[in-house]
């Protein structure tokens, strides 16, 4: 057994389908299943049983996946040892953060850039969490309250919520109108959002909802300025749009932390705290 196996086991384990577990791998999902199927061959044993909602880790299975992930948890801290050695400020570093926290820093980001143009730097933006110690980013630059007890990193600013609405949308509503007057853009119900379901019954009762959305904070923007209807937004990125107009007062109680955070065995990569130190010079401005 090699790690190559190990990991089309880890990614199928993780996924629960063939063809999310190629696109982690960067493979078809027919490759997946041909390499699953040899493994189990070779060992005599089934690793997967497929059920009605994916593949789900026999008994074997459970085994060969923990191995694979002890496996997978020192060959990663081997190359972040490795790293640490490193003591040119060149080579490539990966960093994760919200779409709408790009476009606001964006400035940092092009400036470190032009200032260190022997680092290869990859921005990938979304609101999901990545994971660092399966080094699927070597940064992250998030909004949180608690960052994780395995990172280490920077608080480096403070990111406001306030109700914002197109300003066309205001306008027809009238300088006295209440939230109520307003329609509403809520979350997908699949991405569980308790908090603002408890906050629009506490001040909206009988919000009307105009759409439900499943996409990223600077979507989310465009369809408030779009006049879809009202939703929170942070302030630093809608205070300056000149489409919209604050239609509440910043709640402290929604304020969020701005992290950069990394690993401990990457802190003192010499790219990585290059990288952080621009980011905490540049932000504090």
């Amino acid at each position: 057994m090699d790690w190559d196996d190990l990991r089309h086991v880890l990614a199928l384990s993780r996924h629960r389908t063939l063809s999310r577990a190629g696109v982690e791998l960067r493979t078809t999902h027919t490759t997946v299943a041909r390499r699953i199927r040899a493994l189990e061959e070779r060992l005599g044993v089934r690793l997967f049983a497929q059920m009605p909602d994916g593949y789900e880790a026999t008994a074997a299975g459970q085994d060969v996946v923990e191995v694979a992930e002890r496996t997978e948890a020192e060959l990663l801290a081997l190359e972040a040892r490795v790293l640490g050695q490193d003591a040119q400020l060149q080579g490539k570093l990966r960093v994760s953060t919200m779409d709408m926290l790009f476009r606001v820093y964006q400035p940092a980001f092009s400036s470190f850039a032009e200032r260190y143009p022997g680092i290869e730097l990859t921005v990938a933006s979304g609101d999901s969490e990545v994971s660092l110690p399966r080094r699927e980013a070597d940064v992250v630059l998030r909004m949180t309250r608690s960052p994780p007890e395995h990172l280490v990193g920077r608080k480096v600013g403070r990111i406001q919520f306030a109700v914002y609405a197109s300003k066309a949308l205001v306008e027809r509503a009238g300088p006295q109108a209440s939230y109520s007057d307003f329609p509403w853009i809520h979350w997908d119900e699949r991405l569980d959002p308790r908090w603002l379901d408890a906050w629009l019954a506490a001040n909206v009762p009988e919000a009307r909802i105009a759409m439900r959305v499943d996409f990223g904070s600077l979507a989310t923007q465009e369809a408030v300025a779009a006049g879809v209807g009202a939703h929170f937004l942070a302030c630093v990125a809608a205070g300056g749009d000149p489409r919209l107009a604050r239609i509440g007062p910043i709640d402290p109680a929604y304020d969020r932390d701005l992290w950069l955070l990394t690993l401990p065995e990457l802190k003192n990569v010499n790219r990585i705290r290059a990288f952080m130190d621009h980011m905490t010079e540049a932000l504090s401005v």
